[in-house]
């Protein structure tokens, strides 16, 4: 007599034997489009400049910022964020407004370039353009000031906009950026300008490879107006507020280290019908990339491993440095 299946359900690992089996079944896919490659681009270089910790990654010229572009373009990146690394900076941060400063210079090219073959994304906030490296202007007492640096935000909307920027990606955590800025664009008839909340951005030691690519020249912190790491709740609260101001898109800040933070902020913002992006940051891929070159870690396991993890707690855009070759890799089926 046959023993009876102690499985009557079916065994589950049935269905991960062959490779064919466990892609049939797989539930999470990254796709090349979900992915958002950041770029930044120096004034005044003649030549891509590596960023030294962060391998692979440089400072662009403007010319090698086009061919950047158009090779993600080719690798089938669904969008790309700009910034902007200027030869000079003040108090209140006017290169990110002058229309010949150079992250609007970088936008024209990149428009020109591929045009509407990808997403064209700017990030809007003061940080790499004043001589404090703070997100917003400073009062008296040399404190962020809230409210005069959202009417510095709604003219950088309205400079990236008019300079053909598809999305804007309002950065700098100050309260109703999203409202101001979505004003602005519509009393400029800039209506289909897109606005990406980074609804959720922690004050993360995370950022610190970040901070070399934009020669930034901070002192101090953003604890005041970044969100603290011990704390999940307040992520809903922001998210409230960026929906109710007219955020496109939202997103949180950085990914591996929030994954439950984006689960939720993901779970909400569908009762909505909003996208959820998270941005794998500068530490995440400095880490790994560390990690690859001691022989740590398997390169190809890993990058698709960390973006499927992002996709599966609930982000529809992944930001990544790995865009490129992430997207090669999706293409050919490499999976975890």
């Amino acid at each position: 007599m046959a023993t009876a299946a102690p499985f009557p359900a079916g065994r589950p690992r049935r269905l991960r034997t062959t490779p064919a089996l466990r892609a049939l079944v797989a539930q999470t896919r990254p796709a090349a489009a979900d992915l958002v490659l950041p770029l930044f681009v120096r004034e005044g270089l003649a030549e891509p400049a590596p960023i030294a910790s962060m391998p692979g990654v440089v400072q662009h010229s403007r010319d090698s910022l086009r061919k950047a572009a158009v090779e993600a373009v080719q690798a089938g990146v669904g969008g790309l964020m700009l910034f902007g690394v200027p030869s000079t900076r003040d108090a209140t941060g006017t290169g990110g407004t002058d229309d010949d400063g150079i992250l609007n210079v970088a936008i024209r090219d990149v428009v020109a370039e591929v045009g509407d073959a990808t997403v064209v994304m700017s990030d809007l906030c003061l940080d790499e353009f004043t001589d404090h490296g703070h997100c917003g202007v400073l009062d008296a007492d040399g404190r962020v000031d809230n409210d005069a640096t959202l009417v510095r935000y709604a003219e950088m909307g309205l400079a990236q906009a008019a300079a053909g920027a598809h999305v804007l990606g309002l950065s700098g955590m100050m309260d109703g950026q999203v409202g101001v800025v979505r004003a602005a664009l519509d009393a400029d008839r800039l209506t289909d300008t897109a606005i990406l909340a980074y609804t959720a951005k922690y004050a993360s030691a995370f950022f610190g490879p970040f901070r070399e690519a934009v020669e930034s020249t901070l002192q101090g912190d953003r604890r005041t107006y970044q969100q603290d790491p011990a704390n999940a709740d307040e992520a809903l609260r922001e998210l409230a507020l960026d929906l109710a101001e007219g955020a496109d898109i939202v997103m949180v800040k950085p990914a591996l280290p929030y994954l439950d933070v984006l689960r939720r902020v993901a779970d909400e913002a569908a009762r909505h019908g909003v996208p959820v992006a998270a941005y794998q940051v500068s530490g995440e891929y400095s880490m790994a990339e560390a990690a690859f070159e001691r022989g740590w870690l398997d390169r190809e396991r890993t990058i698709v491993e960390t973006l499927t993890s992002v996709r599966r707690a609930g982000a529809g855009v992944v930001l990544t440095y790995w865009a490129v070759e992430a997207a090669r890799l999706l293409e050919h089926g490499t999976r975890a």
